[in-house]
């Protein structure tokens, strides 16, 4: 391995490891895809997911059984709920991988690593991708999926089988929309380019569609073999939700892209601009840019938008943006090279006086600034935080003194340093943000205060996050009582609620309980039991 592949390997590596471990479930979409994967380790089904007890069809289990095979494999070492993150940093460090292969594909031998580069600098995948979320999977499925359309150009038996394993991943990670949107993109391209209009791409379309199909319709098949109402439930959520609920927002996601991309928006309009005089049917602009176009237009057009499903985008984007990457003037190449020198030192140095006030108390004011925000954490010094965080800011300061001049140092420097800042941020700071974004503390509480003796739970207002965490910290599977099948007639009942108002279950009740997390001064929990 050259010294050039070493450094984007720690580079990689540097990134992907900070926040995998070390924090419980945050709220909200962390807690309840764990509360999924919590019920595949103790006993539930691994064909139907379930919350908390009740049939949980959002997405296909691909991810839940990902996770929960990496919590078992991990479970001498670390808690279940990290070990279940470790399947995000697969997830996307298979990602870098795939866009790294796909921007070799495109812009020849040595140049694909920008395209990972650019991905790990974009801001809206840096936290997110350390979440344990079911929408790394799918992104890892279309950086896949690129890989393949640009090889077949070169490879097409090959490519079309890899194309299809791309499809089997995405739609049994994340559905119907997604597959259909890489669907679209192998469908356009033809139009676009006359490169990829050819028999042999016909052919690589036929393998990978007689590859994904098996694929995709094993889950939805043994789902009806199970039972037809759960396809039917499935189908449902997957079609009826996506394309027909009063949500739609058109320019939702082109408000996002200017930050949930930077840079990489800026370096693909660089190379749009370079190749204003050339044809866009180039397959270094077609398919990326063919690709961004779909997603963007189909995304915008489902039912609902949200910053996570943005991801799908980021592939495009960065293998869009890495000719810029490598060709940008003088001026600019060293004015971005600059701006990210500058930047990640002025917020290392920031981040380390946070750190003092946090930890050390110094300043006093600050200090008391940031207990008052999370009342609820204990500060002190830790020298395993420390001592990592030395390390990644000596890191820092290696890169910018051992890093040779190049076209590509400015992508790397701004990856280093975004990785740089992240792993400060995960490092340091992990235990305050955990003390604000856990239920431990809540249900722990619940759990310390239930009955010696009770014959079950019902429950008000509990979302998907609540009940997840209700199950993994109190061992309590809850009964809505908002739910007519749930109903039952408990003698312990736990409402949800906000701190000014109290609305016992009807009846004759006693509390035990109320609380909420630190600092939270709207969330209410109060735990009921009936009176006989």
């Amino acid at each position: 391995m050259s010294r050039r592949h070493l450094l984007i390997t720690l580079l990689c590596l540097f990134w992907i490891m900070p926040g995998l471990i070390g924090h419980d479930p945050w709220k909200t979409d962390e807690a309840y895809t764990f509360g999924v994967i919590y019920d595949m380790l103790r006993g539930g089904s691994w064909l139907v997911p379930t919350l908390a007890g009740e049939v949980f069809l959002d997405e296909p289990p691909l991810y839940y059984l990902t996770a929960a095979l990496t919590a078992t494999l991990a479970s001498p070492l670390l808690p279940l709920h990290d070990g279940a993150r470790l399947a995000t940093g697969v997830f996307m460090a298979l990602t870098l991988l795939f866009a790294g292969m796909a921007g070799r594909e495109l812009h020849g031998k040595g140049n694909g690593a920008i395209a990972s580069l650019l991905l790990m600098g974009c801001f809206g995948l840096v936290l997110r991708g350390h979440e344990t979320i079911t929408d790394v999977a799918p992104l890892a499925g279309f950086a896949l999926a690129y890989y393949a359309l640009a090889l077949v150009l070169r490879r097409a038996a090959l490519a079309g089988a890899v194309f299809g394993i791309a499809l089997g991943l995405v739609y049994l990670s994340q559905g119907a929309l997604e597959t259909l949107i890489l669907l679209l993109i192998a469908a356009a391209l033809p139009v676009v380019s006359p490169v990829w209009r050819t028999r042999t791409y016909a052919l690589a379309l036929a393998v990978a569609v007689a590859i994904a199909l098996p694929l995709i319709v094993a889950w939805p098949l043994a789902l009806h073999l199970r039972s037809p109402a759960l396809l039917s439930l499935w189908m449902q959520n997957d079609l009826y939700a996506l394309f027909n609920t009063p949500e739609r927002n058109l320019t939702f996601y082109l408000r996002i892209v200017p930050w949930h991309t930077w840079p990489a928006w800026m370096l693909c309009a660089w190379t749009l601009w370079n190749a204003r005089r050339e044809q866009y049917a180039t397959p270094v602009i077609a398919l990326p840019l063919t690709g961004f176009v779909i997603t963007l237009l189909l995304l915008s057009a489902a039912g609902t938008a949200r910053d996570v499903y943005a991801l799908t985008l980021l592939p495009a984007l960065a293998l869009l943006g890495a000719p810029a990457a490598r060709n940008l003037r003088r001026g600019a190449a060293n004015a971005w090279l600059w701006f990210g020198v500058t930047g990640v030192t002025f917020f290392i140095i920031v981040a380390w006086f946070y750190w003092t006030g946090l930890e050390l108390g110094l300043p006093a004011r600050l200090h008391a600034h940031l207990h008052r925000l999370q009342p609820g954490y204990t500060p002190g010094f830790k020298w395993l935080p420390f001592t990592l965080a030395v390390l990644y800011t000596v890191a820092w300061f290696a890169l910018l003194t051992r890093l040779k001049r190049s076209p590509e140092r400015p992508a790397i420097v701004w990856a280093g340093g975004i990785a740089v800042l992240w792993g400060l941020a995960a490092i340091l700071f992990t235990g305050w943000v955990d003390t604000g974004k856990s239920y431990r503390a809540v249900f722990t509480g619940v759990k310390q205060h239930l009955p010696a003796k009770y014959d079950c739970v019902s429950s008000r207002n509990l979302g998907e996050t609540q009940r997840a965490m209700l199950h993994y910290y109190a061992d309590v599977v809850s009964y809505r009582d908002e739910v007519t099948s749930r109903q039952r007639h408990c003698n312990v009942f736990l409402t949800q609620g906000i701190v000014r108002e109290e609305t016992p279950p009807p009846g004759r009740w006693k509390k035990l309980w109320e609380g909420g997390r630190p600092g939270d001064k709207v969330e209410r929990y109060r735990l009921y039991q009936r009176i006989p």
